[in-house]
C-alpha cells in the first residue's frame, strides 16, 4: 500500500476523531487547503497532530520545523512526514 495514502487516510481519521467529528472528508475540499485559515485545527490541535505523528511514525520532529510551510495543509503534512521517515518520493 502506498505510505502516503495510508498517512493522508490516517489524518483524515485522526481529525474525525478527535476535532471535526465525522466532518474532516467534508472540510477538507483540497490537499492543499490552509489547516489555519479554513479552521480545520488551531494552535492547540497542531501540536496534538504533531505528537501523535510522531508516535505513529517513530519520528521526531523538530520544533523549529513546526511552520506554516511544513505543516498548513494535508500536502505539506504528508511530504514532511514521508521525508522524516525516509519513504521514496
Amino acid at each position: 500500500m502506498d505510505q502516503r495514502a495510508d498517512l493522508r487516510r490516517a489524518i483524515v481519521e485522526w481529525l474525525d476523531d478527535n476535532y471535526l467529528f465525522g466532518d474532516a472528508a467534508g472540510m477538507l475540499t483540497s490537499d492543499d487547503l490552509s489547516f489555519l485559515e479554513s479552521g480545520v485545527l488551531d494552535s492547540l490541535g497542531f501540536v496534538r497532530l504533531v505528537l501523535w505523528l510522531e508516535e505513529r511514525h517513530a519520528i521526531k520532529i523538530d520544533r523549529k520545523h513546526l511552520t506554516r510551510a511544513n505543516f498548513d495543509s494535508m500536502n505539506k503534512i504528508v511530504g514532511y512526514v514521508a521525508q522524516r521517515a525516509g519513504w521514496a518520493p
